[in-house]
């Protein structure tokens, strides 16, 4: 029987550009055993697979997969899952993970989490000098055993900044949003940001002194895929 996957693209720019793919699956659908597999044959950086809450409810559980191993958090499936329960006529106010409780909220355009700093993994940060050395990186110049953030300024006194991440251990060589490194430089710059990432996506955060980070990002629709 094939299983439904709705295909979202999370921090798109305001025109609805860019965006990293995103698989989200209702979890009742699929066996807890297949989904490592479903995420490997999509292909996504993630997909994420949801406990669909009963009307009225307002917390849902959720696990996600990378094409090579299960993740305790994410940023943007999170931001995603939560923008497609509210689609689907069922916005919540938190969202459980493996790593833990992630606060859901619905600011207008934009779908918010807050995360602790440290369900993120540790990344190998790179504050690299220049947008042209930004761009001219390559994830066969950096170590397939870590997760490498790429990073410079463009607007410092704004908070802007541009960012490409690899992670060829975890089966994608370059992710085009990663929420859950916007929680990581966000907490190591100290300041609140906006993330311009890969081919354009945007990634809105605000820092706070107690481990929490919001992160925050525009999500659109791109229709059903069947998978078997």
């Amino acid at each position: 029987m094939a299983i439904d996957v709705t295909v979202l693209r999370v921090f798109t720019d305001a025109d609805g550009r860019f965006g990293n793919p995103l698989g989200v699956v209702d979890a009742s659908t699929v066996a807890p055993a297949d989904r490592q597999r479903i995420a490997t044959q999509l292909g996504y950086s993630e997909t994420i697979f949801v406990d669909v809450p009963k009307s009225g409810a307002h917390s849902a559980h959720a696990r996600i997969f990378t094409p090579a191993t299960e993740l305790p958090f994410a940023g943007h499936p999170t931001v995603g899952a939560s923008w497609w329960l509210h689609d689907i006529g069922r916005p919540i106010h938190t969202l459980q993970v493996p790593a833990g409780v992630v606060q859901v909220a619905y600011e207008g355009d934009m779908t918010v989490v807050r995360a602790r700093s440290e369900w993120a993994p540790e990344f190998a940060i790179y504050d690299l000098q220049s947008t042209d050395e930004l761009f001219a990186a390559s994830h066969d110049d950096y170590p397939d055993d870590v997760e490498n953030y790429l990073w410079t300024w463009i607007d410092r006194d704004n908070g802007v900044i541009r960012s490409r991440m690899f992670a060829v251990g975890l089966g994608v060589p370059e992710d085009e949003a990663t929420g859950a490194a916007a929680v990581r430089i966000t907490d190591y710059l100290s300041r609140d940001l906006t993330i311009v990432q890969g081919q354009g996506s945007v990634i809105q955060t605000q820092w706070s002194d107690d481990g929490w980070v919001r992160v925050a990002g525009r999500v659109v629709n791109d229709g059903i895929k069947q998978i078997d």
